[in-house]
């Protein structure tokens, strides 16, 4: 693919039909009014009894009376219960605003939905090919699930240690050779938009996937408004994806830990179906919070209705970057997909500051940024800092830059570039071979052992350099020496870290006593 920055117009799907006035509707957010206008007496719970009297007094001082009054429990008639219940509509209304066949409602975030994923697959069989770059929450339900896993690499921005995604090439390469060694996969999990706002070809993964007799789960977490705009990328339900984990507070606009899987409409819903409904029993509360789904009911309602608003986000964002392009001492990191073959499309509304010309590394910056500016980034890594604009926000992103190029230009700057750590990361290694299944691993017995001498032996975390924020290690593989001495390197530099290390320096690893 030639070197030439990318437009999220580059792939941009039809959208769906907006004509259908039902999605002015918020069924369940309706319902919970109505039944506060009701003024009733609650001898149930919760114990805040819904008004400001006793000691829901610094509560209802604290957030007002009204999350009181909407905060109910589950199995209420007219708000939750029944096949044609406000919430079963509100669930109706969501399934088609995303494209998808079903579409349920979680409010342990994104991180649910992603063991509810893993779960639900486990029935179609034990292998799963999975991006490497998987969030920690998949990881985990690759363990509770007992999953047998393999991996495909994303492909790699090493200059700034950033991962992005899976070409479809790559996914059938991996899926062959998975095929080859005895082990062909039951299912297929991808990551997409990346964090950095870089997004893979959907509906040729899922052409990819679905040859190889597999379905595809896609972790759009960062990407909950994909298809409400043309400026944007199209739904990934729309596009193929069989599960689409969704994490809705995101980008989205409801309540944080709040979230949606959507089952797509395609070869495998019918067997994934119920097994996404029990995983889903199983994984969620009893007492599932009134005020986050009302949320979801209210922020699907805003996104389909939104278009205009989201098209301010969009014109405000490019605004940003047109800036940016025109400061020396920045870049705009997306400019350079197009040297990557797995990035189809960019996701608007991330905008990505490449500060690798300032000599300051983007960690110093975000700080310096929050503490003296009182301006938050969304992340940042040694080069870059990413900046995340809601859909249908305007935030003032002039205030942004003028605060980055005073940030850069301050003493306290030119006193950290004087002490920038100038020293590459070695290579990312290769993964050790699964000498146990994780889970196994994870109960096994274990022993804490010199890095020198756990190589050879079986790791019992997961550890994760950043950058790139790839696992290295999962319970499960050998810890090589490459491995050992790459997680060292990282932990020593002041940029890098290492998640889930016994201690800082990763001097010691966690083993089985099985190995």
């Amino acid at each position: 693919m030639a070197s030439t920055p990318l437009s999220a117009a580059d792939s941009v799907q039809p959208l769906p039909s907006m004509a259908d006035l039902r999605q002015w509707e918020t069924p369940y957010a309706d319902a919970l009014e109505r039944h506060a206008a009701r003024e009733p007496l609650t001898l149930m719970v919760p114990g805040h009894g819904g008004d400001e009297l006793g000691l829901s007094a610094r509560l209802a001082e604290f957030f007002g009376t009204r999350p009181l009054q909407l905060d109910l429990p589950m199995l209420v008639d007219g708000v939750d219960l029944g096949d044609d219940s406000p919430l079963s509509r509100s669930l109706e209304l969501a399934a088609d605003a995303w494209g998808a066949r079903r579409t349920w409602f979680l409010t342990g975030g994104a991180s649910q939905a992603n063991r509810i994923a893993a779960l639900a697959v486990r029935g179609l069989g034990e292998n799963i090919l999975s991006q490497r770059s998987a969030h920690s929450s998949f990881s985990d339900g690759v363990l509770s699930a007992g999953l047998a896993p393999s991996f495909v690499m994303p492909s790699l921005d090493t200059a700034h240690g950033v991962a992005h995604g899976v070409s479809p090439d790559s996914l059938d390469a991996a899926l062959t050779a998975a095929a080859s060694a005895g082990r062909p996969a039951d299912a297929v999990y991808v990551v997409t938009p990346s964090y950095f706002g870089a997004v893979a070809d959907v509906a040729g993964l899922a052409r990819v996937a679905h040859a190889h007799g597999a379905p595809l789960i896609v972790d759009g977490a960062w990407g909950p408004h994909f298809g409400f705009h043309p400026g944007l990328p199209e739904s990934p339900a729309r596009l193929g994806a069989d599960l689409v984990v969704s994490s809705t507070h995101k980008l989205g606009g409801s309540l944080t830990q709040s979230a949606m899987l959507h089952l797509g409409d395609g070869p495998f819903a019918e067997a994934l179906e119920p097994l996404v409904e029990r995983a889903v029993s199983i994984t969620a509360s009893t007492s599932t919070s009134a005020l986050l789904q009302a949320s979801l009911d209210i922020a699907r309602h805003s996104l389909a209705t939104g278009a205009e608003l989201i098209g301010r986000s969009i014109a405000a964002a490019d605004a940003f970057r047109a800036a940016l392009r025109t400061d020396p001492r920045f870049g705009v990191l997306s400019d350079g997909f197009g040297a990557f073959d797995d990035i189809a499309a960019v996701d608007p509304l991330r905008v990505v500051v490449d500060v690798s010309r300032t000599g300051v590394s983007g960690h110093w910056l975000r700080q310096r940024l929050a503490d003296a500016d009182g301006i938050f980034f969304e992340m940042s890594t040694a080069t870059t800092l990413v900046a995340l604009i809601g859909a249908g926000k305007t935030p003032d992103l002039e205030r942004a830059h003028r605060a980055l190029a005073a940030a850069v230009d301050s003493a306290d700057a030119h006193a950290e570039r004087s002490s920038a750590d100038t020293h590459p990361f070695p290579a990312l290694p290769e993964p050790g071979p699964l000498r146990m299944l994780p889970r196994d691993a994870f109960f096994a017995g274990t022993e804490l052992v010199t890095a020198a001498d756990a190589v050879g032996r079986v790791s019992a975390d997961t550890l994760a350099a950043y950058p790139p924020g790839i696992p290295n290690l999962i319970p499960g593989e050998e810890i090589t020496a490459q491995t050992a001495a790459f997680l060292q390197a990282v932990a020593a530099s002041p940029s890098g870290y290492v998640r889930g290390a016994v201690d800082p320096g990763v001097a010691r690893f966690r083993v089985t006593l099985a190995s």
